[in-house]
Order: C-alpha cells, then sequence, then structure tokens
C-alpha cells in the first residue's frame, strides 16, 4: 500500500517519553522528547519539531498514546449514561459472581464507569435466537427517554440490549431515533462494538468505548487540526490494541480498540525487526518509563486474546495478548509496612519523573537503580534535554540503605533484581500459563530500559538467546510506522459439532468478511485486505472456550479437521488429551482483515570504525563488578562477538552483558546475545 520512498512517522506517546521514528527510504531519524501528560499532543508536537520533520513533506503518520487508558484509570472521560433492556438496569453493578483476589477480605467489585443513578432501562425483549419477542416502545424512547438524557447533561450514551448480538434490530432503531433527537449526543450500540454473549462483558465493553469516545476524539481532531495547520496533508492513521492501524472514522465506532495501542506497537515493532533474522517464536519484553509489557509471538504472529480487562473491567475486544506490570524505569521503589523492599506500581512517570533526571523528583526509581549500582553513567542520553544526576540518585536512596543497613550499591542492586523478578513473573503468565515453554523463544527486550534487564531476565527463564534491535528505546514508535490497517469482527454463533457444521460456519464467516470489508472502507481504506478466521469452540456443557486458529480465508474445513484442531489447541493449553467422543460445539467465530504493508523497512545502525571503549565498575548480586567493558553500539562491526560483563550504549538505550553471555550484531544490525554454553 505505501512504497518505500514515502516518508512516513510514527509517533508514540508514552508515560514518560514520547517517542519518533521518520522513514525516508533507507533514511531513518529517531526522537525521543519528554511526554506532557497534561497535554499529549504537546509531546508529540514536540518531537516532530525536535526531528526537524516537515509535515508538508510527509505522506502518513500513525500515532499511538496513552489517551484512552488514562481517561479510563483516571476516570476523566465523558458523563456517559447507560440504557438496557427492562430488568437489567443494574448489570452494570452485579457484574460476576466472582473474585478476582480471592485471599482479599477487603475485596470489593471494580467500580463502574456508570453509577445507577446514570442506568436506565427500555422496554423490548429479542430472544437468544434473534426472534423478536417484544418490539421496541418507541414512544417511551422519544417521550421518557430523550427528556432524561437531555436533562442529565450526558456527552455519551452506551446501549446494550439484552441478545442484540443475535439481533441488533432494536439498538439500531433506538440509535436512530436519538441521534435524531440528541445529535451531540455520542451513542455507543453494543452490536457496533462486540456481537458476541454474556451480557455483562457486553455491557462493560460498550459503557468503556462511549466513556473515552469525546475525550478520544477531540483529542484526535484537535492533533490532527494542528498537523493540518502545520501542512500535513497526508494519512493519519491510530494504533489499536489489536495490533493494526484505523483511521479515525473508524476510532469513533470503537473507541475501546485504542485503549493499548502502545503496546501493541512495540510488539508488531519487535516482530518486524525480528523476522529479518529469522526469528518468528518471540516472547517481546517492553520495559518502558512506567511498566513493562511482555507478549507472546508464535509463527511470527502475536498471541490474540478475546478479552482484557483495564481498572477491573472488562473490555470484550480482540487484542494482542499483553500482561503489564509496574516495572518501568520510572517505577518507585520502597519499603512496604512489612519492611520489605518492592518496586511499583506506583510510577513517577513522566513529572516529576526519576530523581536524576532533575525535575523534583526526590523519590527513588528503578532508573536511579541503575545509575547508583553502576549500570547507567552521567553521561548516558535518553532523549534531548534530559540529563542523568547521580548525586540526586544516590541521595533519593539513602534512606532506603539506611533502613535495610546495606551501602547504597547494594540497596539499588536489590531494587533492580526484584524489577527484574516482577518480569520474570509476567512473562510466565504469557508462557508457561499459556501452555508454552519459554525455552523454546528468543527474548526480545525494547523499551528504554528493557536492555538493561534482559539478560538476566532470560537466564531466569533458562532462554538461549536474547535478540536487541537498533534503536530499541524508541522501537514502539517503529511498530507504528509499520504496522497494517487492521480490523476485527466476532460473532456469537452456537454451532454443534457435526456434518451440518461446515457448511453452516462457511455462511457464518461470509458474513463477517462482508461486515470487515465495509467497515475499512467505510475507514477510507479502499486497498484489498488479507483475511483470516479463528473459531472460540468447547465441550458441550462447559462454561468457556478456546481459540482454533482456522487460517488464512477463504477456508473450508471438515468436520473431522475441525475436530482435530479444537483437540489439538485443548491438550497444547491443558496439557491432557481429551477425550474424542465429548461432543464439541462452536460458540463464536472472528473475522479479521489487513491490508498489508508492503515495504520492507527495517532498523539499522549507522556503523563507524571510532573505537569508544573504556572501563568501568558496578554492583551485582551485591558484589563489585571490575573493569567492566564499556563499548558504543554504533562501533561494533557486523560479527565482532563481545564478551561480558559488558555495557553497550546507544542514544535511546543501553544493553547489559554479564558474564557468561557473548553479543555480536548480526546482518541485519540486531545485537544477538547468546549465552556461551550455546556458542562454545
Amino acid at each position: 500500500m505505501v512504497g518505500a520512498e514515502r516518508l512516513r512517522v510514527g509517533v508514540e506517546v508514552g508515560g514518560t517519553f514520547t517517542d519518533l521514528v521518520s522513514l525516508d527510504g533507507d533514511r531513518i531519524r529517531i526522537e525521543k522528547v519528554p511526554s506532557t501528560p497534561q497535554a499529549p499532543e504537546n509531546g508529540a508536537l514536540n518531537a516532530l519539531e525536535s526531528a526537524n520533520v516537515v509535515l508538508s513533506k510527509v505522506d502518513e503518520i500513525a500515532h499511538g498514546s496513552t489517551v484512552a487508558t488514562n481517561a479510563v484509570l483516571e476516570r476523566k472521560g465523558a458523563r456517559t449514561a447507560f440504557v438496557t433492556t427492562r430488568g437489567f438496569r443494574d448489570l452494570l453493578s452485579l457484574q460476576r459472581n466472582d473474585r478476582s483476589q480471592i485471599y482479599d477480605l477487603h475485596y470489593r467489585k471494580p467500580t463502574p464507569l456508570v453509577e445507577r443513578v446514570d442506568c436506565t432501562e427500555i422496554d423490548e425483549r429479542v430472544l437468544s435466537s434473534g426472534q423478536v419477542l417484544e418490539s421496541l416502545d418507541e414512544a417511551a424512547v422519544l417521550d421518557v427517554l430523550v427528556p432524561w438524557l437531555r436533562a442529565g447533561g450526558y456527552q455519551a450514551l452506551g446501549v446494550c440490549l439484552l441478545n442484540a448480538y443475535a439481533n441488533p434490530v432494536h439498538e439500531r432503531r433506538l440509535a436512530e431515533l436519538l441521534r435524531a433527537q440528541l445529535p451531540d449526543l455520542f451513542v455507543a450500540c453494543s452490536s457496533d462494538i462486540t456481537r458476541e454473549y454474556r451480557e455483562y462483558e457486553r455491557a462493560s465493553t460498550t459503557v468503556i468505548s462511549a466513556y473515552i469516545q469525546p475525550v478520544l476524539s477531540h483529542y484526535l481532531n484537535a492533533f490532527q487540526s494542528r498537523l493540518t495547520e502545520l501542512g500535513f496533508t497526508g494519512v493519519f492513521g491510530v494504533m489499536q490494541s489489536n495490533g493494526g492501524r484505523a483511521r479515525i472514522p473508524a476510532m469513533a465506532r470503537n473507541s475501546a480498540t485504542a485503549l493499548y495501542s502502545g503496546p501493541a506497537a512495540g510488539v508488531i515493532g519487535a516482530v518486524r525487526q525480528a523476522v529479518r533474522s529469522g526469528r518468528t517464536e518471540l516472547i517481546t519484553f517492553d520495559m518502558g518509563g512506567t511498566s513493562t509489557d511482555v507478549c507472546l509471538v508464535h509463527q511470527g504472529r502475536p498471541t490474540m486474546n478475546v478479552e482484557t480487562r483495564i481498572d477491573g473491567l472488562p473490555v470484550r475486544t480482540p487484542v494482542i495478548d499483553i500482561v503489564t506490570v509496574g516495572a518501568g524505569g520510572g517505577s518507585l521503589v520502597q519499603i512496604d509496612d512489612g519492611g520489605m523492599l518492592r518496586v511499583g506500581p506506583q510510577s513517577a512517570g513522566a513529572t516529576p519523573g526519576p530523581a536524576c533526571y532533575g525535575r523534583g523528583g526526590c523519590a527513588p526509581t528503578v532508573t536511579d537503580a541503575h545509575l547508583v549500582r553502576g549500570t547507567l553513567c552521567e553521561d548516558m542520553t535518553f532523549g534531548s534535554d534530559v540529563t542523568l544526576d547521580s548525586t540526586a540518585a544516590r541521595q533519593a536512596f539513602e534512606p532506603i540503605a539506611q533502613r535495610l543497613d546495606i551501602t547504597l550499591e547494594q540497596a539499588a542492586d536489590a531494587a533492580v533484581r526484584l524489577a527484574t523478578s516482577n518480569i520474570v513473573q509476567a512473562i510466565h503468565l504469557v508462557s508457561t500459563e499459556r501452555g508454552h515453554d519459554p525455552r523454546d523463544y528468543v527474548l526480545v527486550p525494547y523499551g528504554g530500559a528493557g536492555p538493561l534487564h534482559a539478560a538476566r531476565v532470560a537466564e531466569a527463564l533458562d532462554i538461549r538467546t536474547v535478540l536487541v534491535p537498533p534503536h530499541a528505546g524508541v522501537l514502539s514508535a517503529f511498530g507504528l510506522v509499520v504496522s497494517d490497517w487492521v480490523h476485527y469482527e466476532t460473532l456469537t454463533r452456537k454451532l454443534s459439532l457435526n456434518e451440518e457444521t461446515p457448511a453452516l460456519l462457511d455462511a457464518v464467516l461470509d458474513e463477517l468478511a462482508g461486515v470487515v470489508r465495509t467497515r475499512l472502507q467505510d475507514s477510507g481504506v479502499t486497498a484489498t485486505p488479507e483475511m483470516s478466521a479463528a473459531l472460540y469452540m468447547r465441550f458441550e456443557g462447559q462454561a468457556f472456550e478456546i481459540e482454533v486458529q482456522i487460517g488464512v480465508m477463504p477456508v473450508t474445513l471438515s468436520t473431522a479437521t475441525l475436530h482435530e484442531r479444537f483437540c489439538a489447541a485443548y491438550e497444547r493449553i491443558f496439557l491432557h488429551q481429551p477425550s474424542a467422543d465429548r461432543p464439541v460445539e462452536i460458540v463464536s467465530a472472528r473475522v479479521g482483515a489487513a491490508v498489508v504493508m508492503r515495504s520492507g523497512a527495517s532498523l539499522s545502525l549507522d556503523l563507524t570504525e571510532t573505537d569508544a571503549q573504556q572501563t568501568l565498575s558496578i554492583v551485582e548480586d551485591g558484589l563489585w563488578i571490575e573493569n567492566l567493558l564499556r563499548r558504543e553500539r554504533r562501533t561494533l562491526p557486523i560479527g565482532e562477538v563481545i564478551c561480558g560483563p559488558a555495557l553497550i550504549t546507544d542514544d535511546t538505550s543501553t544493553l547489559y552483558v554479564p558474564a557468561g553471555w557473548e553479543a555480536a550484531h548480526d546482518s541485519h544490525h540486531n545485537l544477538l546475545l547468546n549465552h556461551s554454553e550455546t556458542t562454545s
């Protein structure tokens, strides 16, 4: 769709830094500037200005931000109402009869975004078969609902009628009536967002989309207007949680897909870069300023999940299966009430940031810990206008060192090791707990802090190879640039697995494919997409289903093949072979479409023959390591092997190579670390 000669820019607004990658043919320009949380678009514009990007020459801008996420976490979304079928007003409050923290005696269910007083009902009823049992009371909509909404001053409305996934006729008519009477009210219908059963998850996703839509639309439209004023006339795309971009009209239909755009972009960037070195089985590991995000990639494709959660609330939409822990460079280091050292989940963020940034922060963070123990140096840079102050970092760690009665360096080293342990636990969640052995994968660290922890994380998981992409600190922005245009549609249609199933399934997949094509075209993407399908299957009588990949469409599978694929997926997850006699059913089907970027763009380094090596000392595992080699990454010729212990630095991140590891650039400028046992 986009040729390599066109100028494309990716701008990713993170919690601490805003990153930019510009691709102009073989030319790569990168920039990292501090984020501006109160006005995120300013950080993005600052990055464009700092990189000297001439917007009139840019054909595409791909953007990812935390605006949608922060609107939910900080409860700063639009004033939102909720309407459902009569008898289900308390749906958002009742939620599910479960406990996510079973040992917490003070556990409370997540607080809904919409209070009960802002929830109302309407007379209608559709059966799970799609049959209309009771027609929509249109008179009540006009005489009761419209005045109630107008009096409440609501900006957005989430509509989730019972069984609308099976037949959306009432939701669509209700939305039509409301939009005619209240043109300034944003109306989000569950049938436009997720046509799946389980009414609570569907309602929660719909309300979240409605809640963040006015905020996100205002931000995106204002940002695009600023770009236009500065001469930009190209295509503006927004990253989604599913790993693909969408145009603004598509985001207006379902804003919930933008919740995890930054982490998803990083995974896509890691995959595109690692595949160039022939690596397709990956565990990606993004350690930025605020958090760490991990994801498993199988056969060059990130694993997907049908549902995620934000602030405890379910979001039912296809999303890259990313696990996040509060272990970023800005994560606060503290001693808890039991006298134990803790790292995160609280973060210093962009303001005031770590103590060593000199912006008013005084609490110790993981970044400060690296500076104190020696794995960061004062002359290292992390973007424009950011300098490191080791004196401030040491002062921040003094209370912790005194409380634990150890040296400053030992306290800092303990914090780093604890952060590493937290990351290891997160990787177990996406690997061993999903039926995957991490030893079968290559670890791909990125973000400003990821490469510092990568080797020790790999050792804990018995991973023998680590691949560090060039410019690892801005890999998420690179992922924005090379991401595809993507759209997913999912539909609940229960089908018992028998000889008639393949024909019925073909009809469902064709219906979904038609909707996907229409959605892409409506948002301005006209190129022919590549489509793939997945099913959600289970044994009859079970409460939950598992994902079964079908592959690239068009595809027709026999009943026997469908059963075989389900049993294989079941065995991989639950580690035992299921009975072949138990009846199986298909619950839902999903079709995804991607307009694939055909550019072979990749990250690379401007290698130089200048030798800038030096030696320094660090503390690790409580012991001093003397004469540790430090090299600039751009001075490492392809194929030259660096034996640990060593630090390898570039302009966006620092890589720590412990003893027992060897590092060398391959022909694609990816830095490969191998444990010496595998290279001897």
